[in-house]
């Protein structure tokens, strides 16, 4: 267990090792040593903030009845899949109704999905949407949030807030039933599970120059 701060340390540390040829390694490390910080990517919510975006989409849910309303499943669709229209919908009926406030697509792979700008000051806040049809307080499935920087670097500026959207939802005979919104605004202390992971395919395993047999 870690917290969102913590591993975006970690993580932003292990990037740069990663990408650095051998001999820029050792004047980063100098550098660190004399005081210099990464950049911060999470930072703690203002108040202000905050409840401006809990007002709007408190009105947008409000004014777009998007709670309790129905959206046609395509046929056959998988659990993926039915998740993708279900979050296409509401950010799509949410997007009409919210007013200080406006949600595009955030471009590239990876995290955030979306982007809330506030539209007075310019903020742009990343926006995670995920779909449940099952939302279980005692859960202790992943919901997995990110492995790389490399879209928050590129499209935030400090400070960098962090919005996840979870829609809930029930599916009966290709409809799906919008059934809450939930908001959760991640703090630096958000405690988030951490699995650090290595990988293979056929194609490394067949290309490398280790010893194999096939038997």
């Amino acid at each position: 267990m870690s917290t969102l701060k913590k591993y975006y340390q970690d993580l932003l540390s292990w990037e740069q090792l990663y990408r650095e040829p051998a001999e820029q390694q050792s004047d980063r490390l100098r550098e660190s040593s004399t005081g210099q910080q990464h950049r911060e990517l999470v930072a703690q919510w203002p108040q202000t903030l905050r409840e401006s975006i809990e007002s709007a989409f408190v009105e947008a849910v409000s004014k777009s009845a998007i709670k309790g309303s129905t959206y046609p499943l395509r046929p056959n669709s998988s659990n993926q899949s039915i998740g993708n229209q279900v979050e296409k919908y509401t950010i799509e009926e949410l997007n009409t109704a919210i007013s200080e406030f406006s949600i595009s697509p955030c471009s590239g792979a990876g995290y955030p999905d979306q982007i809330l700008i506030q539209i007075a000051t310019g903020i742009r806040i990343p926006l995670e949407v995920k779909a449940t049809s099952n939302w279980d307080e005692s859960d202790s499935n992943r919901r997995v949030l990110t492995s790389s920087s490399k879209k928050l670097q590129a499209q935030f500026s400090d400070p960098i807030y962090h919005l996840l959207l979870t829609i809930l939802y029930s599916e009966n005979q290709d409809l799906a039933s919008i059934n809450a919104i939930r908001l959760d605004f991640l703090e630096p202390t958000t405690p988030v599970n951490v699995r650090l992971e290595a990988s293979v395919n056929h194609k490394i395993l067949a290309e490398d120059h280790h010893y194999s047999k096939i038997i």
